[in-house]
């Protein structure tokens, strides 16, 4: 006998429809799985085996083959489990199709005994079949709440294999999942600028970059809080929209975290270690997942010590943060990953980390100096829209300074001048996403203004690609000003944060 069931398999972010056709023929005992599954799914025979037996069901002894329709797709993934220990009872006999309801998508992964485990890529898989008209899912309980994201789908959680034969017979229906009614209040519990004492001008730069999305590099000795600042950002960032936050979860879904939640407005903050690998930054593998740049998609990836990561790492970063995806490509398949993040790096000014100190002498030679930066490739040290040092504050002076100002009043700012770029540059975009020919219309500076830049690209050398980026931070100046034009002003203090290109 044969049945047919309507499964799915994750292609980057989306889902591709997967026919699960099981057959039942005479002959020798055996298993055959067909249509280029992994290792995860070819290992469903013995976790479908064992479940169905622990389960009370007979295994059939006939000849079983197991088709993953189309055949020239790739299959991964364990959540085929389900679907295919459903397609063998159907097509033993030992279960009946639905009669007066169209099959639900069944997705889940089999532990021995039934029970269903939790799986990566939920919510792909429920858009998916939202998108084919399917009416419900079955997914297994700790995946039910991300599943029920997606509007217009019924989702049943169930916790093991005979609850949904029993839902499928019609002899126990499964109760439908209500998702919490209560948001998630993730930016109260973000750290708080009042956090930070002193710091006026990397304070600043942080509102800065909050407003116009721009990327941000922290230079300064170890301990003068360049860390807390980073993690302070996204404090002040807008929460996500709600599209924003369905491609955050799906990102998170199919990466296989599932401590992100498509409630969550909260801006997301990855920091990965200095000695993390190129796919884990960038994303990749055999089966392609994504990496850390994608997991900040709409929020802030953190790098500590920058000038500590491999040069080849930080190289690979250089055309994301142009395009704002990432594109894996392998000799089986290319798959596409938003990376639409906002960079925030911190690094020392030297080895020792003490050049310029007040107190501390550096013992870093200049030959050793000049080798530190230039673990950082020009093009990357480029693409830092703003980049501030961050000085020492004495222990004495720091006990004297009042709390910084709250990120909630900063927030506000950030949010007034976001308002004016959505409305100038359409609703999502901020001032770093303008290209040339926005800046040249959009922010080009009064007369004052050009006269002052123009001195500055002179004596300091600036590129092309300088030169925009210093009319994006002043444009973004402008709006947090409320201004309507940039003038000499708003040119002058973005010209500061360039780093040693804007200093006399």
């Amino acid at each position: 006998m044969l049945s047919r069931l309507l499964s799915a398999s994750l292609r980057g972010l989306e889902a591709e429809a997967v026919d699960v056709e099981v057959d039942l023929s005479r002959g020798l005992p055996s298993w055959n799985m067909v249509g280029l599954p992994d290792a995860a799914v070819r290992e469903a025979r013995d976790r479908v085996r064992a479940a169905l037996l622990n389960g009370g069901f007979e295994f059939p002894l006939r000849h079983i083959t197991v088709n993953l329709a189309p055949a020239d797709r790739r299959k991964d993934g364990s959540h085929f489990d389900l679907p295919v220990a459903v397609g063998l009872l159907l097509a033993s006999g030992q279960l009946s199709p639905p009669e007066h309801a169209s099959m639900p998508l069944l997705v889940g992964e089999l532990a021995l005994d039934g029970r269903l485990n939790a799986v990566a890529g939920v919510l792909p898989l429920a858009l998916f079949a939202r998108q084919q008209g399917v009416e419900a899912i079955v997914v297994p309980a700790d995946n039910a709440a991300e599943a029920s994201a997606v509007d217009g789908l019924t989702v049943y959680a169930a916790p093991h294999l005979l609850d949904v034969v029993r839902h499928l017979s019609g002899r126990d229906t499964l109760p439908r999942f209500t998702p919490p009614t209560e948001g998630e209040s993730a930016r109260v519990t973000l750290p708080d600028l009042a956090d930070i004492r002193g710091q006026h001008q990397a304070r600043r730069a942080l509102e800065i970059a909050a407003a116009g999305g721009h990327h941000l590099l922290l230079i300064g000795s170890p301990g003068v809080g360049k860390s807390m600042l980073a993690s302070r950002l996204p404090g002040i960032l807008p929460p996500l929209t709600p599209a924003q936050r369905l491609e955050v979860a799906r990102i998170y879904s199919v990466a296989g975290e599932s401590g992100r939640t498509p409630v969550s407005s909260a801006p997301p903050f990855r920091a990965p270690h200095h000695s993390a690998s190129d796919v884990a930054i960038i994303g990749g593998g055999s089966i392609p997942r994504p990496g850390e740049i994608s997991k900040a998609t709409h929020g802030v990836l953190f790098l500590d010590e920058l000038a500590e990561h491999k040069r080849q790492v930080l190289d690979m970063l250089r055309q994301p943060l142009e395009e704002g995806h990432v594109c894996i490509a392998r000799a089986a398949d290319t798959v596409v990953f938003p990376a639409r993040f906002q960079l925030v790096a911190a690094m020392n000014p030297c080895v020792c980390g003490y050049l310029g100190h007040p107190t501390r002498p550096c013992r870093c030679s200049a030959s050793q100096i000049r080798q530190y930066m230039r673990r950082i490739s020009g093009p990357l040290l480029d693409r830092f829209d703003l980049r501030v040092h961050v000085p020492p504050v004495e222990h004495d002076e720091l006990a004297r300074m009042h709390p910084g100002e709250a990120s909630a009043a900063v927030a506000e700012r950030v949010s007034s001048a976001r308002q004016r770029q959505y409305a100038r540059l359409g609703e999502g975009r901020v001032n770093a996403h303008m290209g040339s020919r926005e800046v040249e219309q959009l922010a080009r500076p009064d007369a004052d203004g050009l006269k002052l830049l123009e001195a500055a690209m002179r004596r300091f050398s600036l590129s092309a690609r300088s030169y925009h980026r210093i009319l994006k931070v002043a444009r973004t100046i402008a709006d947090l000003e409320g201004a309507q034009h940039v003038g000499s002003a708003q040119v002058a203090e973005a010209l500061q944060y360039r780093g040693d290109e804007g200093r006399d």
